[in-house]
């Protein structure tokens, strides 16, 4: 195995909790050769590199700055990227973890400079731009893997197998929630989480319509989304709560909350899970996923508080500092390991390229354009919904996928 090289696009929340880490420990392993970072400043970047646990966990560990750490913090460099990626050696990795709608001129430009891509959730807005990634992506023989990291979590593999085998027979009605922590409104959010932009449905409600399509393999129809606005504290305006109803082919149906309001102080870091009610022939079946609480509760000197160490933990391992688990973990795994497997069996051959991903998609435990692009079609109808005061949208495959008012 040749170790492949990773520039991350983006130095926000999920960088430092869960993508840097993860890239750290794949280094050592041998997996990742150089690391580079790209952010619009020097200030994300000082916090990855003076956070203390990054730090302990990783011990002589860095990764390369751009722009330089001489820079001022103050000073902005928008479109840093642009310089960055074209010097990157032919076919290795770009990681995109930026808002919403800067996902598809980023991944564009990356793949149009031979890259492969791992984009987080959710790829792109509308279900055309996902089309297009999707075709330059497979012309040039290069992997995009978007970051949906609850496809890894054991729980959803299990019920994914269990559902196909038909142990819980046809998914009929259900509900999940994901609701973040309210600090996030005075984060970086409050500059791009508007609701001229996105919302929480698009964001975070995305986890679960295709927790629901993985699970089962069903297609959504239709799309119903109403949002609740809130000013953050720069006075911007937010879509802070939403609802949506998400109808599938079956006819079932899953309510889906979200917002940006789970008490600072609570017991828990948010507010997640899932129900999924089923039915067979003369019997019914339940699918419960708690997924803020995995049955750890730890009482601190200062603090009651939840764990849920499936997700991401950093912990002590044979080895230097600390090492990261839990499905955060594994699906960056994942998704790197696919874009090596496809350089070391298909190397400059296009089309052996080809034939890996085509693989890789049919499999649909990493997504892609190609496998859940639903999930575009999803986003897409919400944000027609939720800006229409939660009207209908319908969603339809033939002859063409496309999304229409009810």
């Amino acid at each position: 195995m040749t170790p492949i090289d990773i520039t991350i696009v983006g130095g926000g929340m999920i960088v430092h909790d869960q993508i840097l880490p993860s890239l750290y420990h794949l280094q050592r392993t041998g997996v990742v050769g150089q690391i580079s970072v790209c952010a619009t400043s020097t200030a994300r970047m000082r916090d990855l590199i003076d956070d203390k646990e990054i730090r302990d966990g990783f011990p002589g560990q860095s990764f390369t700055a751009h722009p330089a750490l001489t820079e001022p913090p103050t000073k902005r460099f928008d479109d840093l990227y642009k310089q960055v990626v074209p010097k990157m050696r032919p076919r290795q990795t770009v990681i995109v973890a930026t808002p919403d709608p800067l996902h598809f001129s980023m991944v564009d430009f990356c793949l149009r400079h031979d890259q492969h891509v791992m984009c987080v959730k959710p790829l792109v807005l509308k279900y055309a731009d996902a089309v297009a990634l999707e075709k330059l992506a497979r012309e040039r023989g290069l992997l995009v893997g978007v970051e949906y990291h609850k496809r890894f979590d054991r729980r959803a593999l299990e019920a994914r197998k269990s559902y196909r085998l038909g142990r819980f027979g046809q998914f009929r009605a259900g509900e999940a929630r994901l609701i973040e922590p309210y600090y996030y409104r005075h984060s970086n959010f409050q500059n791009w989480f508007t609701t001229d932009q996105t919302d929480p449905f698009v964001y975070i409600g995305c986890h679960y319509v295709d927790q629901v399509y993985f699970i089962t393999g069903l297609r959504p129809t239709e799309v119903s989304v109403v949002g609740v606005e809130g000013k953050f504290p720069n006075g911007k305006s937010g879509y802070m709560w939403s609802n949506g109803r998400v109808t599938f082919e079956n006819g079932g149906v899953l309510s889906v909350i979200n917002g940006l309001g789970y008490p600072d102080n609570g017991a828990g870091s948010n507010d997640q899970g899932m129900t999924m009610y089923c039915e067979g022939e003369n019997a019914g079946a339940v699918i419960v996923h708690n997924d803020q609480f995995r049955g750890v509760q730890h009482g601190y000197i200062e603090k009651f508080k939840y764990v849920n160490p499936d997700y991401f933990r950093l912990i002590p391992w044979n080895g230097p500092g600390l090492k990261p688990v839990g499905y955060g973990y594994e699906s960056i795994e994942g998704i790197i390991l696919a874009a090596i497997d496809v350089e070391t069996h298909g190397g400059a051959s296009v089309e052996k390229r080809r034939t890996i991903l085509k693989e890789i998609d049919d499999r649909n435990i990493i997504a892609t354009p190609a496998n859940s692009a639903i999930n575009e079609l999803v986003v897409e109808a919400g944000r027609a919904s939720i800006l229409a005061n939660g009207k209908p949208f319908s969603i339809r495959y033939d002859p063409t996928p496309t999304v229409v008012a009810r």
